[in-house]
């Protein structure tokens, strides 16, 4: 038998094999596609409806954005009130509903109207669950900026240093990172720890050399503190 019989033949073996093993474990195979086919199918109808309800939580917040913004300068006026209780009691249920961007935003919109009314355990409180929310979004660094000027507003200094300390500590980019920063430094001066002052404005020195403004705010309080201490 030359070359080419041979491995005629063997192709031949190889297809019958096939064929074989395919006849006795048919019943194994085809539920083994069919599963395939099924998790595809419903990956393909996951993503589609996840899309949906983003898109459609979208537009709910746009609504609501639009809700504040015409309720923004009657927060305080007292006729009003009932109006804007109602609008946080929508901000609150969409945000328990809706996580990630949308759910911060909403939150984060909460917390606003408390800041206005000077709420500030109230904003302090819905900042952190915007920022949870948020967590994986600008959303949850600026959260926790503004939880800390709610904080310091009620004279909570030291968990006014811990929320700036976990703002710059995000993941995510911070634009406001070196007035947290910065922050860290005049709070600690206002506890008195010259030290600790002294240390986070040099932060701002290393960190951040581009930024000329908070450059010379830190030196200048540098030079301050080494001057009258």
């Amino acid at each position: 038998m030359d070359n080419h019989d041979k491995s005629k033949n063997e192709q031949s073996n190889l297809g019958e094999s096939i064929n074989e093993f395919i006849q006795k474990n048919r019943k194994a195979i085809f539920t083994a596609v069919g599963i395939v086919i099924i998790l595809f199918l419903g990956a393909v109808i996951f993503v589609s409806v996840k899309g949906s309800m983003e898109k459609n939580a979208s537009i709910a917040l746009d609504g609501l954005i639009k809700k504040f913004e015409d309720q923004k300068e009657n927060i305080n006026i007292e006729e009003y009130n009932d109006e804007i209780n109602a609008l946080i009691s929508e901000l609150e249920t969409f945000a328990a509903k809706n996580g990630g961007f949308s759910g911060g935003k909403a939150w984060s919109l909460a917390a606003d109207i408390n800041v206005i009314r000077k709420d500030w355990e109230k904003a302090e409180e819905l900042y952190l669950k915007a920022s949870r929310s948020g967590k994986k979004t600008y959303h949850s660094p600026i959260s926790l900026f503004n939880a800390a000027a709610a904080a310091e507003e009620q004279g909570k200094l030291e968990q006014a240093l811990d929320y700036l300390k976990q703002s710059i500590s995000q993941t995510v980019e911070f634009p406001a990172a070196p007035r947290a920063q910065f922050a860290i430094g005049r709070i600690n001066e206002m506890l008195e720890r010259y030290s600790d002052a002294t240390e986070a404005y040099r932060e701002i020195l290393i960190k951040w050399p581009e930024m000329a403004e908070w450059q010379n705010l830190a030196r200048s309080r540098i030079i301050a503190i080494e001057i009258n201490n």
